[in-house]
């Protein structure tokens, strides 16, 4: 009971549902075992998950989240303690799908009322390219990160322990650097999603670089966690190119500013940065003119980037390609009567789930689009040009790794 009314009564309840919720072991929000940079100096995860949140945090996408649930919370408590009388629920969100399933969906892209696509993607759209993802037993990157002596694999990553020791991120910047990696084919659908006039925005967690290989245009790309094709100087933030940062790394330098001694890292969002700035600058406008979300490759454990698909209009089509069912909302929180995350039961009405690689669903999506034979024409003479440039230039960065996305 005193749980109950310090939440219910409190200016700020959801600093104290989380302080009370933490203390007794349990957690509104899960923090993925692979997640991608967030706080390094070992505090409590709910609002860092991941890269940790920028000092102006942002308003549309964390307050609106977290209103819905400290407010479907406090009903559900006050309704039980006899202090809030329930009130009809609201109209329905209207219903755009012909049939909730991949037909629907279909339909629905190939209308005249889907005219703004944004897709999500993690490292399950780069793992054909034989880029590892970070948690998968014995393949993982993190699995093979004993022979740096590290604290724990994380710290590879955390910038904390970059700034006392930048040489292990190095030797694996090195390690992972010389690799040819081309996009796959589900890189080429977004392309082709582009090409079509559909895309609105597309999200990645990735690093890689392969969106830009690809040639999706650089305005329609957010890289949510940074990227590694421009680094800056920790101390001065003098920028430096990706050459530069390369020839370093060959030569087994670390990277060190030509203006002061600071250290030059990539821009990749490790443990205890913040999320770049365009980032929250384009979900400011994108999310509210999506009618269409593509969710491709990730488990969705990584806020506040998981939290995007919550950003759409109640009454927009998501569509998941992954392995696995990701971003789908405890029935706890559900019987609560918390809304958000994705639902695939039979009371579903706009989501849809197509199981297995990424590759593999793109292609179906494409096929039944009608726009199969286009996608692998663009895949096959992409292909093609890449290995010729590769070719006339062997050294041709091809960017790997690092901080993507968990196992999938």
């Amino acid at each position: 009971m005193r749980m109950v009314l310090m939440f219910y009564l409190s200016k700020d309840p959801w600093q104290n549902w989380t302080k009370v919720w933490n203390r007794n072991s349990l957690c509104l929000r899960k923090m993925s075992a692979n997640s991608p940079p967030g706080k390094s100096d070992g505090e409590d995860p709910v609002d860092s998950v991941g890269p940790t949140v920028p000092p102006n945090p942002i308003d549309s996408l964390g307050s609106r989240i977290r209103d819905l649930d400290v407010d479907s919370i406090r009903r559900y408590l006050a309704q039980k303690l006899g202090f809030y009388e329930a009130v009809e629920p609201s109209s329905p969100a209207e219903k755009v799908l012909d049939e909730v399933n991949l037909e629907g969906i279909v339909k629905w892209i190939k209308s005249d009322r889907c005219k703004n696509v944004i897709t999500l993607s993690g490292a399950g759209i780069s793992t054909a390219a034989g880029i590892p993802d970070f948690r998968s037993p014995e393949t993982g990157l993190y699995h093979n990160l004993q022979k740096y002596n590290l604290p724990e694999p994380q710290a590879i990553f955390e910038i904390n322990f970059f700034r006392q020791n930048p040489k292990p991120f190095f030797a694996l910047a090195k390690e992972m650097y010389p690799g040819n990696f081309k996009p796959t084919k589900s890189h080429y659908f977004i392309r082709l999603l582009q090409e079509k006039g559909l895309l609105l925005r597309h999200y990645t967690q990735n690093i890689d670089t392969l969106e830009r290989r690809a040639d999706i245009p650089d305005d329609k790309i957010v890289e949510a966690h940074g990227t590694f094709y421009t680094s800056h100087c920790l101390e001065c933030r003098k920028e430096y190119t990706l050459d530069f940062v390369k020839d370093r790394i060959f030569a087994d330098e670390i990277p060190i500013c030509t203006e002061c001694p600071g250290v030059v890292k990539p821009d990749i969002v490790f443990f205890g940065e913040s999320l770049p700035e365009r980032f929250q600058r384009c979900l400011q406008e994108d999310f509210q003119h999506c009618d269409m979300l593509i969710i491709m490759g990730s488990s969705l454990e990584v806020q506040p980037f998981a939290s995007l698909i919550d950003m759409v209009p109640e009454w927009c089509p998501r569509l998941l390609i992954n392995r696995e069912k990701a971003g789908v909302r405890s029935p706890i929180l559900r019987l609560w009567g918390m809304s958000g995350g994705l639902q695939f039961d039979e009371d579903a009405t706009r989501d849809v789930a197509l199981l297995g690689d990424c590759d593999d669903g793109c292609q179906e999506l494409a096929d039944r689009l009608g726009w199969g034979d286009e996608l692998r024409a663009l895949v096959a003479r992409e292909h093609e040009r890449l290995d010729l440039e590769a070719a006339a230039s062997p050294l041709l960065p091809g960017i790997s790794v690092l901080p993507a996305e968990p196992k999938l």
